[in-house]
């Protein structure tokens, strides 16, 4: 069995690491390479930074903080947000990231994941899902997107659990089906989803171990979860119980309410693979 990962992550806004909840009410939480170093010395698996001000001019502060962090820093580096074109993850690859995370551009045109799949290997492309819970649905058109297939279209009065894809930094309903969309992003050549929980980010009650498992069991590539870990307990029920490959967390880590050491030594303690 492969061994479970324990990825840190970096919201970086204007070249610093930010924290909020439900992915608003940010503040700031230090240098993004510090960090970086710091996780790196504690024995992370990955390291993931989403840039979440990636504005045209602002890119090059992203592409300044991934060349410095990987000078130093020797564990994988994912990079996300912003990512419009191939160019973008060209110049993200060459300054030192291992990997990208895409999603408002893979929405908006799902067979850019296929492009850059075939330019620069499935290794490399992630797609990040951000997923909110549907409790009571009725059909509407939230988008032009004539892109978006309809059989990816949320489903009405479905009594199956379901969640609505969003972009735009958790700020835009898409009326697209997380499920489905997982499947169709397996399918256009992304290596692995990084799934975040809308409902659960920041909150520190747990992951959304229902959404995890779901797509979890719908896809074969790698999924990490992300949104809502507050204990170490809460990491072991989404790789267990959410059957997910990976585990996401920040706030836990960056106020150092537990080292990747712990987490581990907790997790192998459980009978879950790591690495030590």
């Amino acid at each position: 069995m492969l061994a479970k990962r324990i990825i840190p992550c970096l919201d970086v806004k204007d070249g610093r690491v930010v924290k909020g909840v439900s992915f608003v009410n940010l503040r700031v939480t230090g240098d993004p390479v510090e960090n970086a170093k710091f996780y790196n010395e504690e024995g992370a698996d990955e390291l993931v930074f989403l840039d979440i001000t990636a504005s045209h001019e602002k890119r090059k502060i992203i592409l300044d903080v991934v060349m410095r962090a990987a000078e130093d820093v020797f564990m994988p580096l994912t990079v996300g947000g912003g990512i419009k074109t191939l160019d973008d993850i060209r110049n993200l690859l060459n300054a030192g990231c291992d990997k990208v995370s895409i999603n408002t551009t893979a929405v908006k045109d799902p067979y850019f994941i296929s492009r850059a799949a075939e330019r620069f290997g499935s290794q490399c492309i992630v797609v990040a899902i951000d997923a909110k819970r549907v409790n009571s649905y009725e059909s509407r058109v939230k988008s032009q997107n004539s892109k978006i297939s309809a059989a990816l279209r949320l489903t009405p009065h479905t009594s199956c659990p379901t969640w609505e894809v969003y972009t735009h930094g958790g700020r835009r309903a898409r009326d697209i089906d997380a499920v489905k969309w997982a499947k169709k992003v397996e399918e256009l050549g992304a290596g692995e989803i990084m799934l975040t929980s809308m409902d659960k980010d920041g909150t520190k009650d747990g992951y959304d171990i229902e959404l995890t498992r779901t797509i979890s069991e719908a896809v074969t590539i790698p999924v990490i979860a992300a949104g809502g870990a507050g204990t170490l307990e809460h990491l072991y029920g989404a790789l267990s119980g959410g059957k997910a490959d990976a585990v996401l967390a920040a706030s836990i880590f960056h106020y150092r309410e537990y080292t990747i050491m712990e987490a581990k030594e907790y997790l192998r303690a459980k009978g879950v693979p790591v690495r030590l």
